[in-house]
């Protein structure tokens, strides 16, 4: 069964950095596609980045381009995202998702297995 695990989640401020953790277990991976989104209170989930985890390649919604980075440890099987530079409206809960097709976009549907979230908190 697949499993999902984010970590890192926490209060930062403005400006601050955050790496937030996927610990992915109950298959391999290596065929996957892994993406984050997030859902800030009284919105819909949003696309944040995603990858294919055989060549790492990631792709990033606008918002964050520049700031967020994705990237996986194969030895782990585990999904980072680091974010600098974080404002105020990166506030939400982020969740982490592996898609079996291996083809990394930004659509949720695409996505067959979700984790619980983690709560990234970024004050002004």
């Amino acid at each position: 069964q697949v499993q999902l695990v984010e970590s890192g989640g926490g209060l930062v401020q403005a400006g601050g950095s955050l790496r937030l953790s996927c610990a992915a277990s109950g298959r391999t991976f290596s065929s996957y596609a892994m993406g984050w989104f997030r859902q800030a209170p009284g919105k819909e989930r949003e696309f944040v980045a995603a990858l294919t985890w055989r060549d790492g390649r990631g792709y990033y919604a606008d918002s964050v381009k520049g700031r967020f980075s994705i990237s996986r440890d194969n030895a782990n099987n585990t999904v980072y995202l680091s974010m600098n530079t974080l404002k105020p409206e990166d506030t939400a809960v982020y969740y982490c998702a592996a898609g079996k097709w291996g083809t990394a976009t930004g659509e949720m549907n695409d996505y067959d297995y979700w984790g619980q979230g983690t709560q990234v908190t970024v004050s002004s």
